[in-house]
């Protein structure tokens, strides 16, 4: 496999640490709300398309720095419509743009303008949208949904800084 530049390289290991998280989120459903473990398995669909991240990376490094976003984008606007806007899921969409503010060489602006345009709009649209969740939560299930997400969207970015840092020196 070819050298990989520090930004691709961040967002295949980024991909990886979704991957192996993923399947624990029906668990911390389970553990935490007892309920709704079936919906959340319905997350784990995601997990291929995450997949390819790291397995095309070394053909093409573009493509991971702008499917990592593009992906995580999808799967907060999926995960919000089967939790509700205030399960919190559409948190998400903060580590995606800040994927995009990092990810992206200066050469591939336009690229990096178009997905912040295609995620905020992701977001407008989920905001005016979404109100119900799939699954009829109770208020309490919400809060802690809503806390799950919270920290782990949190966690995510520091995660993010963590993986990016010193690579804006090669812009």
């Amino acid at each position: 496999m070819p050298q990989l530049d520090p930004r691709t390289k961040a967002a295949v290991t980024i991909a990886w640490v979704i991957i192996a998280n993923k399947p624990f989120y029906p668990l911390y459903i389970w553990w935490l709300i007892g309920d709704g473990v079936g919906m959340s398995a319905v997350t784990l669909v995601a997990i291929p398309f995450f997949l390819v991240i790291p397995l095309v990376a070394g053909r093409s490094p573009f493509f991971p720095r702008f499917a990592l976003p593009l992906f995580g984008t999808l799967d907060t606007v999926f995960e919000t419509i089967l939790f509700g806007k205030a399960s919190g899921t559409l948190l998400f969409l903060a580590p995606c743009m800040a994927l995009v503010l990092v990810s992206f060489h200066a050469s591939e602006k336009w690229w990096q303008r178009g997905l912040a345009c295609f995620i905020f709009a992701c977001f407008a649209v989920c905001w005016k949208t979404i109100r119900e969740p799939v699954f009829p939560w109770s208020s309490d299930q919400l809060t802690t949904l809503l806390n799950i997400n919270t920290f782990a969207v949190a966690s995510l970015m520091a995660f993010i800084a963590m993986c990016y840092a010193g690579t804006a020196a090669d812009i």
